[in-house]
């Protein structure tokens, strides 16, 4: 049944707040951001053409809050709310709230998100469904699980059935270390998530993650939008995406997206989702669901020219899940991150100084950021995404070197050189991937002399008159000012060790 919408909030912050509304706009919807006590200069407060203050800062008082969004839904007459991705996502109670104040929820229904959500119900409904998953066992019985293991091998990997991004998950590599690696795991879960179940599956040595993005509606159709390959990642989370994934046969992908489409359809899913799956050799296993749209969403839109998150809304509204134009040409994001790679990439925050952003044929820019932003310790440290278009890889890539080199941001330590070298590397080029990409030939990484001379450029343009204090075209000073060095201002950068 279609459904008039007028009015959206978004239940979210960053970047992906912004991605929203703009497509919202582009909709024909009026957009509302909500923002907590930390936010309430940010990008997409200012977006949106109403915004409404939630709580203080702690995620937990503010964008974690059911009652207080919902409740912010209903003064400002929202009829629809999209949870973005992280935060309330993939909470089936935020879901089922909405639906019970009569809002749409721009995602699946609860029940479907609550059965997915579970990794252990999720293995249930692929097994059902004809989909091949990791050999594992559901226990946390430890005399079954050495049964298990003695039938398998080691190593093995433990992980919380209610959660990801690596908590909760611990390698076993031999029999002596299997029963405190449950009851480590099983206490990390049920710390983070709430829910200590465990379950255990065989480990795969040099995975490749190949995920498969679909769209469901309410008239029972399931469409598949190609696969994204996010094997580079470091510590279980994706920092480099993209799409089509390199060296796959055709074979091997219509077998992959053919499972993401009968695991959806089993599932009864509705509007945006991702099916992930561990490839190695031959084989491939189901991994999980993410009920939402996914932060890599970027580099399916530039090959299929379509804006998923207008897709989203139609469906949401009753329409159905529009029919894949034929891809294009390859994509690929990197995630730049407030984080420093040089000290075990420790997060970092800090005042956005200056900010360069690269231009050019193929190249976009998903970010909140801009010059004053306060990148703050509350809330991820995404500060933006990165995503290069070619005709093919080879020149999708090496638009995101020239990228990457353009790229300078002061004021708050982050990934973007780790990420250069990595992109610009010969393993990259020649797509030697697996998850464990990282742990092979970057572990070792350091800051090289080219990223210190572009360093010293950005300073250089930042104390010439691009924070204001200096003028430009060599003019005297206003009487009273004082004329500073441009070491001044750039905190959180470091030359040759000595930290500013």
């Amino acid at each position: 049944m279609e459904r008039r919408l007028t009015k959206l909030l978004v239940a979210n912050r960053g970047e992906i707040a912004l991605r929203i509304i703009r497509s919202a706009r582009l909709f024909g919807l009026k957009t509302v951001a909500v923002y907590s006590a930390a936010d309430a200069k940010s990008a997409h407060v200012g977006a949106a053409d109403e915004a409404i203050a939630i709580g203080p800062a702690q995620p937990a008082k503010s964008y974690l809050d059911i009652a207080a969004i919902i409740a912010a839904a209903k003064h400002c007459g929202a009829d629809a709310i999209h949870p973005g991705y992280g935060f309330l996502s993939e909470r089936p109670e935020f879901a089922q709230a909405a639906a019970d104040a009569q809002i749409v929820f721009v995602g699946p229904r609860p029940e479907v998100m609550a059965a997915l959500g579970d990794k252990v119900a999720a293995r249930r409904i692929a097994v059902a469904a004809g989909v091949p998953v990791v050999p594992g066992i559901e226990a946390a019985e430890i005399s079954a699980t050495r049964e298990f293991a003695a039938l398998v091998g080691y190593p093995l990997v433990v992980k919380a059935a209610a959660g990801g991004g690596g908590r909760g998950m611990r390698v076993v590599a031999q029999a002596a270390q299997l029963e405190s690696a449950l009851g480590a795991a099983a206490r990390e879960a049920a710390a983070a998530f709430g829910d200590g179940r465990i379950f255990v599956e065989k480990y795969l040595a040099y995975p490749r993650h190949i995920e498969i993005q679909f769209l469901g509606d309410d008239h029972g159709a399931v469409a598949a939008f190609g696969e994204r390959d996010c094997s580079i990642q470091r510590r279980h989370q994706k920092i480099i995406e993209e799409s089509p994934a390199p060296g796959l046969t055709d074979q091997m992908r219509a077998k992959i997206i053919d499972a993401a489409l009968k695991l959806a359809r089993a599932a009864r899913y509705t509007n945006a989702g991702t099916a992930e799956f561990l490839v190695e050799g031959d084989n491939f296993y189901f991994l999980e669901v993410n009920a939402r749209l996914q932060v890599e969403h970027p580099v399916t839109e530039m090959r299929f020219g379509c804006d998923l998150v207008c897709e989203q809304l139609r469906i949401a509204s009753g329409g159905k899940a529009p029919v894949p134009a034929a891809p294009r040409g390859a994509a690929i994001e990197c995630r730049i991150n407030a984080e420093d790679p040089e000290h075990d990439f420790r997060p970092a925050t800090g005042t956005v100084l200056h900010l360069s952003v690269p231009g050019g044929p193929g190249v976009r820019f998903d970010s909140h950021l801009a010059r004053g932003a306060e990148v703050t310790p509350w809330y991820d440290g995404l500060l933006g995404k990165l995503i290069c278009y070619g005709a093919n890889r080879e020149e999708a890539r090496g638009r995101l070197v020239n990228a990457l080199d353009e790229f300078a941001l002061l004021g708050v330590t982050n990934n973007a050189a780790y990420l250069r070298d990595i992109v610009a590397s010969g393993q990259f080029r020649d797509a030697k991937l697996s998850t464990r990409f990282i742990d092979s030939f970057f572990s070792g990484w350091e800051i090289g002399k080219s990223e210190i001379d572009a360093a010293i450029v950005a300073a250089a343009i930042t104390g010439g008159g691009a924070m204001g204090d200096i003028p430009s075209d060599g003019a005297a000073l206003p009487a009273g000012a004082e004329r500073r060095s441009p070491w001044d201002d750039l905190k959180n950068f470091e030359l040759w060790g000595s930290r500013r």
